[in-house]
């Protein structure tokens, strides 16, 4: 049967919907796949490539390690950290920049948001060199830093909050502004105070924006930490990196910077149940949208 006489025998609407439902079952087998099989399936080929690339020497083998090395090295990490070595510290120094970086970046972020999203002040005199700083490349301050606060986990955590601040800026306002229109004349109407229309509506409404902000500074704290610790001076796992790539053991980069990944995994995973927990009404309005 062709289109035409669907058409013609059911209407445009039905053929349209019948067409639409076709196209649907014979594009989307891909969303019912579960998504650990997709991943492992990825993964997979991933390595398949990788390993084809270094058996075929296309890159020199000091460069790009092959998969084996890799995961040999993996091990040996593993049993470094498992018996309390000294990767073990260089972790927990990294793991203490991040956190204190990133509680830091929360606090400041979450006060300039405040203070750009409900003043004007802070819209008209103090947004414009916030944005002026956030366009300056703010891994250049590194060094700065290093002079100001010395070599010890002070510079680190301090370019670790201030790459994380400005993503919280930039949530913190915009969710205050994405209160609704008719919610604001309603409290003002009802006679709130400033303060109240602050805490009970803009910011429960602003909560995704605020996360959205989270997430991204959960990634940047962790590039900041790391940056500070190239420099020199401190004892994490950037400095554990810095040294391997000297001696050109690049399985060690490998095997470092995935279980460096850890890290940032984890916190991203911690942002992200404390958004569903506290957010909870956001995905359920979402879902009721749609």
């Amino acid at each position: 049967m062709s289109a035409t006489d669907l058409n013609d025998g059911l209407g445009e609407g039905s053929a349209s919907t019948i067409v639409d439902t076709v196209w649907t079952e014979e594009t989307s087998w891909l969303d019912r796949v579960p998504r650990a099989v997709s991943m492992l399936a990825l993964f997979l080929a991933f390595l398949a490539v990788w390993q084809v690339v270094t058996m075929l020497g296309i890159i020199s083998p000091i460069i790009m390690p092959t998969p084996a090395e890799v995961g040999r090295d993996l091990v040996t990490v593993a049993l470094n950290l498992l018996a309390g070595d000294y990767m073990l510290g260089a972790m927990w120094i990294t793991a203490k920049e991040v956190f204190f970086g990133f509680a830091i970046a929360i606090t400041v972020g979450f006060s300039l948001g405040v203070l750009v999203g409900e003043t004007s002040f802070g819209e008209r005199a103090v947004m414009p060199y916030l944005v002026a700083i956030d366009t300056m490349p703010k891994i250049a301050f590194a060094p700065l830093f290093v002079a100001w606060l010395g070599f010890d986990i002070a510079s680190k955590v301090a370019l670790a909050a201030f790459i994380a601040t400005f993503p919280i800026i930039v949530g913190t306002a915009a969710g205050l502004h994405a209160a609704d229109t008719n919610a604001r004349m309603l409290f003002k109407t009802m006679g709130a105070s400033r303060w109240q229309t602050l805490v009970k509506l803009k910011l429960p409404t602003g909560l995704p924006h605020f996360f959205t902000g989270l997430k991204i500074g959960s990634v940047g704290v962790m590039a900041g930490a790391i940056t500070g610790e190239f420099l020199g001076g401190g004892k994490g796992f950037g400095e554990l990196i810095r040294v391997a790539a000297s001696m050109l053991d690049t399985p060690r980069v490998f095997s470092l910077i995935l279980y460096l990944s850890l890290i940032g995994l984890a916190l991203f995973a911690f942002v992200n149940w404390v958004q569903r927990h506290f957010v909870f009404w956001h995905k359920a309005r979402v879902a009721q949208s749609d």
